[in-house]
């Protein structure tokens, strides 16, 4: 365990000119004690780090110290190269640079762990678009990527319904969610739903990167955020109520039909079963149109008990199908 903390307080060094006691002890969670105490122990190994005292001190390497990546173990390896995704990596104009970095990580490599990059190659690969869907990269992602990685703000101008809207943007990260890539971005003294936007890339129409390069928030944590905002826009969509009466099977197939998140917690507020073992379910829906298509999925294991209009919709598609099969 010590020893796993100590080579990661030197890479966190080699990363940085220079990083206070109390930053290494966030980062490698122990106490300003503990990291002083591991300062010393790895002076004393030879590795030249050096100790800055006053308020304004901190830790640093000195003499342009590097170390190999010779600590690595080979599942830290092959993880090592998983974290790559080939496509993404394409549509934002960064193969190159990827390609240029896997080389240089596989040729610090120990002789032994030469074969990782094959190994996990071999082992996993991420298709990150959902089953039959074309999705194409947006032209305009491979600039709204520089501007992302150099701090740039940029002039977008987006399709919002009919109209197209112009806006200055801080780009603060990307996220690719099912094939479909997204701009995280921060409105300069935004009113309203506040700073941090989420917007599509491909209703970009144009993006202009501007030579101004904005202050990063340091606390901005992406994955947090996109995290907390899709579980909003999945709630905030569920606008309609259906209730439902389903058999065993039903229960069992209602994740497949719908929002697994909304199945399960519809599942866990039903009451109990009926003396046929049936249960009735209110489930949140977008709105009558797309429940009929999920709903329909579920064939004869779903009774569509309310709205009266929607069961009287799935009344005329079993009317319809029992002529077909008649």
């Amino acid at each position: 365990m010590r020893a796993a903390r100590l080579i990661k307080m030197v890479l966190l060094l080699q990363s940085r000119p220079a990083m206070t006691a109390a930053e290494l002890a966030a980062e490698l969670e122990v106490s300003e004690r503990t990291v002083t105490r591991d300062a010393q122990a790895l002076s004393e190994a030879g590795v030249p780090v050096y100790a800055d005292r006053g308020r304004t001190g901190g830790y640093r390497l000195i003499g342009g110290y590097r170390t190999r990546l010779t600590g690595l173990g080979r599942s830290e390896a092959e993880a090592l190269f998983l974290s790559g995704v080939p496509g993404a990596l394409r549509e934002m104009g960064l193969e190159d640079a990827a390609s240029a970095a896997r080389l240089k990580v596989s040729a610090a490599l120990m002789p032994s762990l030469r074969d990782a990059p094959r190994s996990a190659s071999q082992r996993f690969h991420l298709d990150a678009p959902g089953w039959f869907k074309e999705a194409p990269a947006p032209e305009l992602l491979p600039a709204v990527a520089d501007a992302v990685w150099d701090d740039r703000r940029i002039t977008a101008r987006y399709r919002r319904q009919e109209a197209e809207v112009e806006r200055e943007l801080e780009p603060y990260g990307l996220v690719l969610k099912a094939g479909v890539w997204y701009l995280c971005a921060r409105v300069p003294d935004s009113p309203g739903s506040g700073p941090y936007r989420v917007y599509r890339i491909d209703r970009f129409t144009a993006v202009a990167v501007g030579e101004d390069r904005f202050v990063r928030e340091e606390a901005f944590d992406l994955p947090g955020f996109w995290e907390e905002r899709a579980a909003q826009f999945a709630r905030a969509i569920l606008r309609a109520e259906v209730v439902v009466r389903l058999t065993e099977a039903g229960v069992r197939q209602l994740p497949y039909a719908t929002d697994r998140a909304v199945a399960r917690e519809a599942m866990e507020s039903a009451g109990e079963p009926d003396a046929s073992g049936r249960v009735t379910v209110t489930l949140p829906v977008e709105n009558e149109d797309v429940a009929y298509t999920q709903l329909m999925a579920l064939g004869p294991e779903a009774e569509v008990l309310e709205p009266a209009a929607l069961r009287e919709r799935f009344a005329e598609a079993a009317a319809r199908s029992a002529a077909l099969y008649r």
